[in-house]
């Protein structure tokens, strides 16, 4: 195992010291598993539970919100993995979630983190729930946002949704998460283009862009978790904390009541005029209830 920093800032901070830099600051780093190099960000606190950070469909490091990234590392270590053949990681994308689980384990055991918070948005949900089944000691708590469990409704036609919203979004020069992510009202337009600046604010060190094979390999492994069968939820015994907007059109909100109704230990967070990034358009809400799960 070989490690290194990418750039040369130092991100390390005290105990009880606020984080000594921000997502838009903090530098990229590589970690190599098997001969696969991963690129990732850490920084907050040293002690503590880390949460580790599992990216959505065609999402580098960069996609992340820096307020709800910053909110978070102001508490707690946040560490933020690029998936395999995604961003500045090497390798091929993994057809399947499982997969992309096995890679995300890796790359915290190779980090040498023996107990992990995850959280996870929409396919990053989808991975954290796996990991969970997989290697329960791992993980202490799970934050599930914009995500469903295999086999439930709506997530075969996340391809249609994501492909007619993507032309829409071009024939109307916006970034095609104005529409997958936000409401149509007018406080949801209105964030949504609050949340585009804010992805804007890092200028130096970004990531590579997702290319258009890896984002067409991950269509295909969610659709393959929504064809499959439903997921025993009930092997999942964390406290889960599962996060929504009420109008959720790529992962339908229903997934999430299904989520909180079928794990044992869930408590549901459902944010008005939000939809499938609720996470993002209610970040001081979503914040501080995410502080609040992890502290106790």
């Amino acid at each position: 195992m070989t490690h290194h920093s990418a750039d040369n800032r130092d991100d390390t901070t005290s105990p009880g010291v606020a984080p000594a830099t921000s997502w838009t600051t903090v530098a990229n780093q590589t970690i190599s598993v098997d001969g696969t190099d991963f690129v990732y960000r850490a920084y907050g606190p040293a002690e503590g539970i880390p949460v580790v950070f599992l990216n959505h469909l065609g999402a580098t490091l960069d996609n992340w919100d820096p307020r709800v990234v910053d909110g978070i590392a102001a508490k707690h270590r946040v560490v933020v993995i690029d998936n395999r053949g995604v961003g500045g990681s090497g390798g091929t994308t993994p057809a399947t979630i499982e997969e992309m689980a096995h890679d995300a384990t890796a790359v915290i055991d190779a980090l040498g983190l023996e107990t992990v918070d995850l959280l996870g948005f929409s396919m990053g949900g989808f991975i954290a729930q796996v990991i969970a089944a997989e290697r329960p000691a791992l993980v202490r708590r799970i934050i599930l946002a914009g995500t469903g469990p295999a086999g439930s409704e709506g997530i075969d036609k996340v391809t249609r949704v994501t492909y007619a919203d993507s032309i829409t979004a071009v024939l109307t020069r916006k970034d095609p998460k104005q529409n997958l992510f936000f409401t149509r009202t007018a406080h949801g337009k209105a964030q949504s283009r609050e949340f585009i600046a804010r992805l804007g604010e890092r200028t130096t060190h970004r990531d590579k862009k997702i290319s258009l094979r890896a984002f067409r390999t991950q269509l295909r492994a969610i659709h393959s978790w929504g064809a499959a069968a439903p997921a025993d939820l009930s092997v999942i015994t964390h406290p889960v904390l599962v996060a929504n907007g009420e109008d959720d059109r790529m992962v339908p909100t229903s997934n999430s009541h299904d989520l909180a109704r079928r794990l044992p230990n869930a408590t549901l967070r459902i944010y008005l005029d939000a939809g499938h990034g609720g996470i993002f358009q209610a970040h001081d809400q979503f914040v501080s209830a995410a502080l609040e799960f992890l502290a106790a």
